[in-house]
């Protein structure tokens, strides 16, 4: 997730040239699960109350003119995702949130980031020295920070028994976070290095589609990021079962959105060391597919078996079968401020982008 955040939208021209109709729904019966999930229950302590959403719907005009009216009203088992509303906000949980950003972001300066007195360099250098090639090297930092977050990602249950939630969420950052700075930065600064083998830079039209499709990539990218005070462990971190907004279209979106990315990118770049970064994120995302939906199943039961059964993980495959319905204000979903925030920031990595590479540059890895 970090490593794609920081490796958004490399396709500028000065950082990367080498030189009232309603639609008619049939009633929906849910299936009746075995168990009631913890989080249906009403006024259940132990578990979080996701909102009730219903879309009602109008069944049937007979051909005589004659209506027959039905409403059917569909309870979600899974949460509204990117929902934010302003009137639960925190003054003080936001300002407590900025002193977390500024004090993790000074130590992983101090500790890794800075060739004085961290390790980062260290670490690069040792993966380097193990083949002497790039492509190698590129390969091993996925694949080091793939174990290092979906091995931490599956202990995640067991370990908020022993530590707690927040110090869980504190461990997960405070090792993925280094490893995934590492592998972005060696990207950047080697991602030409590798042997070149296809050049479609000076296709006409090819920049802008590739750009187009990166700032679509991250749409998809960061669903499980909407809530930053639970990332910044102010808020008490969760595992959400979301179901509205981009998991209609599909529910493993961070998969969709870095194979979108990573293929950008290569036919962009169109050398070794690029593929053997696809090649590396791809594999990992494939494989947090299986995970995901394994934890899911362990955490939330029969509610995850229903949302499984009206969601895919081939975009827009349930939709098309008929297993999920949109709703008519299904676009409404998505006008909402954790959506025009990824926009915002998406827009503005690409006009940071030298700056971002600059800084990549003098650390020298």
């Amino acid at each position: 997730m970090a490593t794609s955040l920081l490796l958004s939208n490399p396709f500028s021209p000065l950082s990367h040239f080498p030189t009232k109709h309603r639609t008619f729904a049939p009633k929906i019966t849910l299936p009746t699960p075995k168990s009631t999930p913890p989080f249906l229950v009403k006024n259940n302590p132990y578990s979080p109350q996701p909102p009730r959403i219903s879309q009602k719907t109008r069944a049937g005009a007979s051909e005589i003119g004659e209506t027959a009216k039905e409403e059917a009203e569909v309870v979600f088992a899974g949460e509204d995702s990117a929902e934010f509303d302003w009137g639960k906000q925190k003054i003080t949980s936001w300002i407590y949130f900025t002193g977390v950003l500024g004090v993790v972001l000074f130590v992983l300066d101090v500790v890794w980031i800075d060739n004085s007195t961290g390790f980062g360099k260290v670490f690069v250098d040792s993966v380097y020295s193990v083949s002497g090639s790039h492509e190698v090297a590129m390969f091993m930092l996925t694949l080091i920070f793939a174990a290092v977050h979906s091995g931490l990602a599956s202990f995640r249950d067991k370990g908020e028994k022993l530590i707690g939630e927040r110090a869980f969420r504190v461990l997960f950052a405070g090792t993925s976070l280094p490893l995934a700075v590492s592998t972005v930065v060696y990207f950047i600064n080697h991602r030409y290095d590798g042997v070149q083998l296809w050049q479609l830079q000076s296709v006409p039209g090819l920049h802008e589609v590739m750009w187009l499709a990166n700032f679509i990539s991250f749409f998809f990218l960061y669903p499980s990021t909407f809530n930053l005070l639970e990332v910044a462990a102010v808020d008490k971190p969760k595992m959400h079962l979301w179901e509205t907004g981009i998991m209609r279209i599909t529910r493993h979106p961070q998969m969709v959105g870095q194979v979108i990315w990573c293929l950008a990118h290569t036919i962009w770049i169109g050398n070794s060391v690029a593929v053997a970064a696809s090649i590396g994120l791809i594999g990992h995302h494939l494989f947090g597919v299986w995970n995901g939906d394994r934890r899911l199943a362990i955490r939330y039961g029969d509610a995850f078996e229903t949302v499984k059964s009206r969601t895919s993980v081939f975009p827009f495959a349930a939709i098309i079968d008929g297993r999920q319905k949109l709703p008519e204000d299904y676009l409404k979903e998505f006008i909402r401020l954790p959506y025009l925030t990824i926009t915002a920031l998406t827009l503005g990595a690409y006009f940071a982008h030298p700056l971002m590479q600059a800084a990549s540059y003098r650390l020298h890895w």
